[in-house]
């Protein structure tokens, strides 16, 4: 499958959401260094923790209003504060000159931009779970992770030209961006969200608005079987995370520098340069290898997909963890991507399964603090690093491997059960 043979409101939700992981990988790979050099490290990362903590909440905020009011409306505002927030920005970067009341301004909308983008990302999600059915949605989640990653390299290579000399450009970009996709959503956008019983007339008043709030995510977290998945999920993010963690800190501190092929000429890298050089394999891997992959595993069922994918991607990692030479952690890398591309798609198209549709982006939103709870775990590994041997940390990803796969079977059975599933 590709854009083409998609449903036109469902291409545009595509392409919009490459223009916002493009913007986002333009941003948020350099704000940290901006806040750092700005206001000092340790602000820094309470500052960024901040961010985080509002995030979360926005996401809880977004997947509630957009369940219970629509995704285009929920869009719009989330969108129009983006837009706003980005353009405010970047008229504080280019007008205060450093000055750390300028600053200060640069990540108060930093903030807020990222609330808002926060309240839109379930919404977004729950768009394509409603503008597809079951049997294509594997192949929508090919597309969209192919689209994904493309944009995270366009935007990262644009920032990392543009930033040092030109962030208030780069921020100017993001705000003009980020107001056509507000255009797009306003003029190219309809309201999908499914009627269900969530349209009735709601009682007045903030503390039961709280009390709606707090039973419509008290329902998710009971329900079994969706939890499993989101272990799974975390888990797996968890062993991504480590390339910029775990197996960062130990190819910059122990990798000789060697030749990276054992054969004719080869270019010398260092432990740094050698991460560099899994990230690029990875990144030009997925966007060249997504193109045909539905192709490539049209024989491959979605359990096998599920199963040997994430042996296949905690496998490649095991060796990332151990190995010292530069060529077989290139193979390691080619055997993990291979992995992700069988497993990803089947994931997500299994995770908008589950979801009911009158929950869906309250699901979706908290199924995406999944990200925020595998980074706590990513960065927990490079302190266990410091203590655990390599063959240790190797296993340990197996482990998770092992507990993943147990995770998906779970659910599996679950969805393949003759009776009908009770939602707990």
């Amino acid at each position: 499958m590709n854009l083409k043979d998609l449903h036109p409101s469902l291409r545009i939700r595509v392409g919009v959401g490459f223009v916002n992981r493009l913007v986002d990988s333009m941003i948020t790979s350099f704000m940290a260094i901006h806040l750092a050099l700005t206001f000092g490290v340790a602000a820094a990362g309470g500052l960024l923790i901040a961010v985080i903590a509002l995030g979360v909440v926005g996401m809880l905020v977004g997947g509630h209003v957009a369940d219970l009011h629509g995704r285009r409306r929920t869009l719009l505002v989330a969108e129009a504060a983006a837009a706003v927030t980005f353009a405010l920005m970047a008229v504080a970067e280019g007008a205060g000159d450093g000055a750390v009341d300028s600053s200060l301004l640069v990540y108060l909308g930093y903030l807020a931009n990222k609330f808002a983008a926060s309240v839109a990302l379930p919404a977004n999600d729950a768009m394509i779970v409603d503008l597809s059915t079951p049997e294509i949605r594997k192949g929508v989640y090919t597309v969209n992770f192919w689209a994904t990653n493309l944009a995270l390299a366009i935007g990262a290579l644009l920032g990392a030209a543009l930033y040092s000399a030109h962030f208030a450009l780069v921020l100017g970009l993001a705000a003009a961006a980020t107001a056509g996709v507000l255009a797009t959503t306003y003029f190219l956008i309809a309201e999908t969200k499914p009627d269900t019983d969530t349209d009735r007339v709601r009682p007045p008043g903030v503390a039961a608005a709280l009390r709606e709030f707090g039973a419509g995510y008290r329902l998710v977290l009971r329900d079994k079987v969706f939890l499993k998945l989101m272990i799974a999920g975390t888990l797996t993010l968890a062993v991504e995370f480590q390339l910029v963690n775990h197996i960062a800190v130990r190819l910059a501190a122990g990798f000789p520098s060697q030749a990276l092929l054992p054969v004719g000429w080869s270019p010398v890298v260092d432990g740094v340069g050698m991460l560099g050089v899994l990230r690029a394999e990875n990144t030009i891997l997925v966007v060249v290898l997504a193109l045909f992959s539905t192709t490539l595993l049209r024989r491959v069922s979605d359990r096998t997909g599920l199963y040997l994918g994430t042996a296949l991607f905690v496998g490649g990692y095991a060796v990332l963890a151990v190995s010292g030479t530069g060529w077989l952690l290139m193979v390691a890398g080619l055997v993990f991507t291979i992995g992700e591309l069988m497993s990803v798609p089947v994931k997500q198209a299994l995770l908008a399964n589950l979801v009911p549709d009158h929950s869906r982006t309250r699901y979706m939103a908290v199924y995406n603090l999944n990200i925020r709870v595998a980074q706590g775990l990513a960065a927990a590994c490079v302190t266990l690093g410091a203590v655990v041997p390599a063959w240790g940390m190797a296993a340990l990803y197996l482990a998770l491997g092992a507990v993943i796969i147990a995770q998906y079977r779970s659910v599996l059975a679950a969805q393949s059960a003759p009776a009908p599933l009770a939602r707990a």
